[in-house]
């Protein structure tokens, strides 16, 4: 998600307007109070029509606009230039009405950039759309100082129109038609990155705007524009979701937004506080201060009483949701969303958050209406929640939230491979139902909560589920018939972080407060209750060393909560069949149900893993009380290598002919089947348990022998050579995987570890070309030794063995020695994993790493 604009994309829009250049320092500060921020002027409705359009449509707004219905074309009346010929000044955002609808691609209905400030310039008889780079900017009062840093980093021109018409107060008439069917969105190279067709192209004959979608309103304009894109060998996603691949029309979007008034007060950035950063850079930072500076994003939320300690907003903060969302689900959405209200009154503010239906007559385009958008793709995959908020200040302007509407089908798809499909609609406590309904409440907090400003805390299912922020597991537990039981899968409620966090965005302090000490104050007293937050950056990826801090998990004690998963896995797969799935489905779909359940653990392996070379710490500043960082104890990392360790028995592992002759293959029609979510089958229509075993075991040694973590490992030792050693935990994998089995079944399974043991370490020491698996030279030179002693171990011999456990022996002892024999060209010994079916959202769209979304 760093890499594209996009990658920040969440659903938001946001501006401005005005002629008057906005001071570069508007918003910052140079030590001492924020100052306020200098609006732009509004605009006057021009009283100037030239005859050219005056027989065209007119409507007025925050701009005049003029629609050519017999050409698709629109023209927009810009105010005079200013001495520095900008004639507006808006803050500008793009994005998609209509989307692909395949979530690895990311071009979903509703997704928006990150908005950005945009300068229409008059030269000559032009008039040019300008990006301005506030990223780089000082807050001095010299011009020429804040000139020599707008001279010394690059602007963008991103259009350029001729001027049509000139009147009396040199307002100027533009046709904006090509502005509007460029490709803003950068979509035919998001295609080609994703293996989509590298030859799309605008077609231009069915490019035009949408002139039945260009909408005026006070404080903005928004204009849709249809967007053919055309190829000879569109990829299978394209071919997938549209109605002819060769041809896809997207309608983009664009929105015109009035800058915020004045008055605006930035709040800078904690990382302790768990809000969402806006950095720039400010060259006028004395020497002894930083060069970086960073803002929080959030609403402008002032209390009618800035002395009481509770008081009404004098605007408050409303969603509104999307009327195409089913009344179900409708009402989900709209009860999560509501749990914020506790927040902001622990803020300080009372009924200050509102959700409601979009009012009728109402256009989510408006920029007055924050919207919860319900999106539905070809597949589940990720949502997302913020807004564009201005680049200068990080005030957000307008809300919005994408909801995934597969998301919550999968969810119950998983509950009834748990508990049974016979228990849908019951109205139970095993509801699958009520359980996805009640995961979809949580997500729609989540995402809401992103678009209020609140960053990912991956440490709150860690710490007694204390915000909606994390990305929480179903919380399956076992009850004394031993019976699997869902009545607590999902919180209800906004958690304890959250309302600290909110405190900390929120919260309105009396004029002679000092504000500095009272935000202070709310940390402290949120770490002193017990609190933890942990972001995105150490929470997420397996490589990651927190203890407390991961996704899809449970628990504050991550191997307790691991060996109860396993208890729940063995449990749900002994009643899996037939009662998974609903009556008159096929039994083809227990395919696609046999996955979460065979891989319940898969979440719980990863945070039990951050364990082991885990260092736990917080992102404390100098003097704020909080403690350094600390390793963790070597008993708790043996606790967890023991009960990962346990994840590879191939008891574990196996299924029952009774469970696998049931997983009959799908009936392959015609048209295209999308089997992502399903095991991948070496054995044609016989489901494949050795690959499934293959998956669930790639998924413990890639964590237990993530290259950052045996180098952690490593270097924990080198302070204390008592420690776990990288060599334990070799030696405790090989001790299991390579333990004599009492059946073939079990004994072709740890067959399979086996490779993909020695493939693991092979790849850990360098033998895999081009991968990123290889460790430190430290760690490739404990791994060598290890793999020569391993192969000594294989020799035949040494323990006699059946005719197929001696090929079998043999053939690792040739990879291992393919791995050594570095002058012999010839193919990786690496024998390839095969991915897992996905567990979270499939795919990252066009985000790298999604740091707004669930």
């Amino acid at each position: 998600m760093r890499a594209t604009i996009l990658a920040f994309a969440f659903i938001f829009i946001l501006g401005g307007c005005a002629p008057k250049e906005p001071a570069p320092n508007a918003g910052t500060q140079d030590g001492g109070e924020a100052e306020a921020v200098t609006s732009n002027r509004s605009l006057a409705k021009p009283v100037w029509v030239d005859e050219s359009v005056s027989d065209y449509s007119r409507k007025d707004g925050f701009l005049t606009l003029f629609v050519d219905e017999k050409a698709t074309r629109v023209f927009a009346t810009f105010p005079a230039p200013n001495d520095d010929s900008v004639s507006l000044r808006v803050i500008y955002a793009a994005g998609l009405t209509s989307g692909l609808g395949t979530n690895p691609i990311g071009l979903d209905r509703g997704l928006f950039d990150g908005g950005s400030i945009i300068a229409f310039r008059q030269v000559g008889n032009k008039l040019i759309a300008e990006k301005e780079n506030w990223g780089f900017r000082a807050s001095a009062d010299n011009p020429l100082e804040r000139k020599a840093v707008r001279e010394s980093f690059a602007r963008s021109f991103l259009w350029a129109g001729d001027v049509t018409a000139t009147g009396p107060n040199g307002e100027v008439l533009v046709d904006i038609t090509t502005f509007l069917t460029r490709d803003a969105l950068n979509l035919v190279s998001a295609l080609k990155n994703h293996s989509q067709g590298g030859d799309f192209s605008i077609a231009a004959d069915r490019t035009f705007p949408d002139i039945t979608n260009v909408l005026t309103f006070p404080d903005n304009v928004e204009f849709d524009a249809y967007l053919t894109l055309t190829s000879n060998s569109p990829g299978r996603e394209v071919q997938m979701t549209s109605a002819d691949g060769r041809a896809i029309t997207f309608v983009q979007h664009h929105s015109f937004v009035r800058i915020p008034d004045e008055g605006y007060r930035v709040r800078y950035f904690d990382p302790r506080a768990g809000a969402i950063d806006e950095p720039h850079y400010d060259f006028s930072s004395p020497l002894n201060d930083s060069i970086i500076k960073t803002v929080a994003r959030r609403f402008r939320l002032e209390k009618q009483d800035p002395s009481a300690s509770l008081s009404p907003p004098k605007k408050p903060i409303t969603f509104y949701v999307d009327s195409g969302a089913p009344p179900q689900v409708r009402d989900a959405l709209t009860e999560g969303a509501s749990w914020w209200a506790d927040a902001f009154e622990a803020a300080g503010f009372k009924d200050a958050f509102r959700v409601e239906p979009l009012p009728e007559g109402a256009h989510p385009r408006d920029i007055r209406y924050n919207v919860i958008s319900w999106t539905h793709r070809q597949t589940r995959g990720w949502s997302y929640g913020g807004g564009v908020s201005d680049p200068r200040t990080g005030e957000m302007i307008k809300g919005s939230v994408i909801l995934g509407s597969q998301r919550v089908r999968q969810d119950r798809m998983i509950f009834e491979g748990l508990v049974g499909a016979d228990n849908s609609g019951t109205g139970g406590a095993n509801d699958p139902v009520i359980i996805a309904l009640n995961r979809i409440k949580q997500l729609s907090a989540h995402e809401v909560g992103h678009a209020l400003g609140f960053a990912h805390n991956f440490a709150a299912s860690s710490n007694n589920r204390a915000s909606v922020m994390d990305y929480p597991a179903p919380l399956v537990t076992v009850d004394a018939k031993g019976a699997l039981d869902l009545s607590n899968a999902y919180d209800d409620g906004i958690g304890a972080w959250d309302k600290t966090a909110a405190r900390w965005l929120y919260s309105q302090f009396p004029e002679d407060a000092d504000e500095a000490a009272a935000l202070n104050q709310i940390i402290d007293e949120g770490y002193a209750s017990g609190l933890r937050f942990i972001g995105d950056s150490e929470g997420r990826s397996i490589a990651t060393a927190h203890p407390y801090a991961s996704v899809w998990d449970n628990g504050e004690d991550a191997v307790a909560s691991l060996r109860q998963s396993m208890d729940v896995r063995k449990i749900a797969l002994a009643n899996f069949g037939a009662r998974s799935i609903q009556d008159g489905r096929p039994y083809s779909d227990l395919r696609a149900v046999i996955v979460p359940i065979y891989l319940f653990h898969r979440y719980q392996v990863a945070a039990a893993a951050k364990l082991i070379g885990g260092f736990e710490f917080s992102y404390n500043l100098k003097d704020d009380g909080l403690t350094t960082g600390t390793p963790v104890a070597d008993d708790r990392q043996r606790a967890a290598l023991a009960a990962l360790i346990e994840t590879l028995d191939p008891e574990v592992l196996e299924l029952p002919d009774s469970i696998i002759d049931q997983l009959t293959p799908p009936l392959g029609g015609f048209g295209s089947s999308y089997t992502a979510e399903t095991f991948h089958s070496e054995t044609g229509p016989l489901f494949d348990l050795l690959t499934a075993a293959d998956n669930a075991a790639t998924i413990t040694m890639s964590a237990l022998l993530n290259p950052q973590r045996a180098a952690r490992i490593i270097e924990y030792q080198n302070r204390d050579e008592s420690r776990l050693s990288l060599n334990e935990v070799l030696q405790a994998i090989e001790g299991k995987v390579f333990a004599q089995q009492p059946t073939k079944r079990r004994q072709a399974i740890a067959q399979q570890l086996q490779v993909r043991f020695v493939s693991t370490l092979i790849g850990l020491s360098g033998g895999d070309a081009g991968s990123e698996n290889a460790g430190t030279s430290a760690v490739q030179a404990v791994v060598d030794l290890y793999l020569r002693g391993l192969r000594t171990r294989l020799a035949p011999g040494i323990l006699e063995r059946q005719t197929t456990e001696r090929a079998h022996r043999e053939w690792l002892i040739a990879k291992i020695e393919q791995h050594f024999d570095r002058t012999v060209v010839t193919q990786s010994p690496v024998v390839k994993a095969i991915d897992a079916p996905p567990g979270s959202p499939i795919g990252n769209g066009m985000m790298e790493s999604c740091w707004h979304c669930d």
